[in-house]
């Protein structure tokens, strides 16, 4: 499957619509971003059931902005709305394979959980 090109217009729709989407923040002029990208697209093949996107960060500076991206290439999974992996860096293919296996294994019930919990735990702090 190939890659999504995310945009500020399309990106909610296919994040949101999608249970399972890695997003590749890059740019052109990034010489690991470069590196990165067949092995990115390696993976897309591999697991096409799920959603491989790009966000071009000189096209998409807001989305950029929105998720607080300051090296690239930056990796983030988001599963069913949460984001549940952000790492810069270009990965080499056995450590994004690991990373998608960790990912996939998620039991996404106790992520909210977890979220929540942090949540009402930094709520009762700030009172």
């Amino acid at each position: 499957m190939s890659t999504v090109e995310l945009t500020k217009e399309n990106f909610d729709q296919v994040v949101s619509g999608n249970d399972f989407v890695l997003i590749d923040f890059w740019a052109s002029w990034c010489g690991p971003c470069r590196q990165f990208a067949p092995v990115y697209e390696g993976a897309s093949e591999r697991h096409e059931d799920l959603v491989f996107a790009k966000v071009d960060t000189e096209a998409q500076p807001e989305l950029a902005a929105a998720f607080d991206i300051r090296s690239i290439p930056t990796l983030m999974i988001v599963r069913e709305n949460v984001a549940v992996f952000s790492q810069p860096g270009a990965l080499p293919e056995p450590v994004l394979e690991d990373v998608i296996g960790q990912a996939r294994g998620l039991d996404m019930d106790e992520v909210r959980k977890a979220i929540e919990d942090e949540q009402q735990q930094n709520g009762a702090r700030q009172q």
